[in-house]
């Protein structure tokens, strides 16, 4: 498609050519290793004079046709300061956690903090402030709303040295001022990252806003069908990316299973169709829930009452498939409420074509202190949904039917 301009939809669905036998779709690279037949080329790459590849471990073309993908998505319709489109990098790991772990282990050191928000997800919590203080580097919970009480932290204390955001957030959609962020960041010399996993590139594109690397659980939305577990890590510096980044990959063994990659760009394939459809779903589910009467309150950015709406209108193409509600009645009620669940899925995961329904309390942030869960808005009543692809009535008549049966 020489000096066609292609649209986002046709990036998700064509594929590059880089097989000799011009295959339709990608081929699996089920293999350990790669033979050389021309030895002097196999020195060079020991040498680091070449990029072939040689072991999977390493690098795998099935992998890396996905990861250059799903680059190409995060940086679509992007220009730098002279008008010119942006190059995205992009490596797959085996899964979100893994592509989180490579972006903050590979850019810091013993010594180093992170400034992060309160509401994570659960098991990037449990990684910023347990695991990494095994490594010497501390996390800074921080209301990432305060720009300027922001700016004077890390103004006087030189050991901060990346800002993580997730936004929306996990599972409570507060949403975050990238731009604003961005621009503290590059001013005090530090780096940043987000995980777009809520919103995916459809949605939201950080890279735009001045954002370093971008992380995803592309297990989620980019998969689309929860049929394998992988990440990703985007970035525009090269030597960040295919350096730092590639590396604790490389070390680590975190890289992904080429059969992954193959249903990972199966599922990137139909992501702008279900993105759609999962925001127009949410949109009408919530509405329900917010004039139901045993309901407190709904967690849904297209809300225009939630506080966070008119940024989250400003920074995103659209709302998200993603909301949670507070049930009347706490932690039993909303126990309760998921028993009495018949049509869609009880299961802490999201993303998927059906609709997903958990129980943060005591699921995906069960492990996190219970007086710092409820400071962070993540109650006992809370319910988190990742809206599916049915049919909306009958999502609606499970929820009504659900919430009927309880004791309020």
């Amino acid at each position: 498609m020489k000096n066609l301009k292609e649209g986002f939809e046709s990036i998700c669905i064509r594929d590059v050519d880089n097989d000799n036998f011009h295959a339709h779709l990608p081929p699996i690279y089920a293999t350990s290793t790669f033979a050389y037949k021309d030895l002097d080329r196999a020195i060079a790459y020991f040498k680091g004079e070449n990029q072939d590849y040689m072991y999977s471990r390493l690098g795998n073309p099935s992998n890396q046709a996905v990861a250059d993908k799903i680059a190409k998505l995060e940086a679509f319709g992007i220009s730098d300061e002279n008008g010119e489109p942006i190059q995205a990098y992009g490596q797959l790991f085996a899964s979100g956690m893994g592509a989180i772990a490579a972006a903050t282990v590979g850019l810091l050191k013993s010594g180093d903090k992170i400034i992060t928000q309160g509401n994570l997800y659960g098991t990037t919590n449990e990684l910023f402030t347990s695991l990494l203080l095994d490594y010497g580097i501390e996390t800074i919970i921080f209301n990432l709303k305060d720009l300027e009480h922001l700016e004077n932290t890390i103004l006087n204390d030189e050991t901060i040295q990346m800002i993580y955001i997730e936004t929306p957030a996990n599972p409570t959609l507060q949403s975050f001022d990238l731009e604003a962020i961005a621009i503290i960041a590059q001013n005090m010399g530090i780096k940043t990252v987000v995980d777009n996993t809520f919103a995916t590139p459809y949605l939201q594109q950080p890279l735009k806003y001045g954002i370093d690397l971008v992380v995803h659980s592309s297990t989620k939305y980019l998969n689309g069908h929860g049929t394998g577990i992988s990440g990703v890590v985007i970035g525009k510096d090269n030597s960040l990316v295919n350096g730092k980044v590639k590396n604790i990959q490389k070390m680590f063994g975190a890289c992904a299973s080429p059969f992954e990659a193959y249903l990972l760009n199966n599922g990137l394939k139909t992501l702008a169709l279900r993105m759609d459809k999962h925001c127009e779903n949410a949109e009408k589910l919530a509405y329900f829930l917010k004039n139901h009467e045993f309901v407190n309150h709904v967690n849904y950015l297209g809300d225009i009452d939630h506080p966070d709406h008119l940024l989250a209108k400003d920074q995103m193409k659209k709302y998200g498939g993603m909301l949670s509600f507070e049930i009347k009645g706490g932690f039993e009620n909303s126990i309760q409420f998921l028993r009495n669940i018949q049509f869609c899925t009880v299961t802490a995961s999201l993303g998927t074509p059906d609709t997903l329904v958990s129980h943060p309390a005591s699921m995906s942030h069960a492990k996190m202190d219970k007086m710092q869960r409820l400071e962070y808005g993540i109650s006992d009543g809370l319910i988190r949904v990742s809206v599916g692809l049915e049919n909306i009535e009958d999502i609606v008549a499970d929820f009504e039917q659900a919430l009927e049966k309880l004791n309020v």
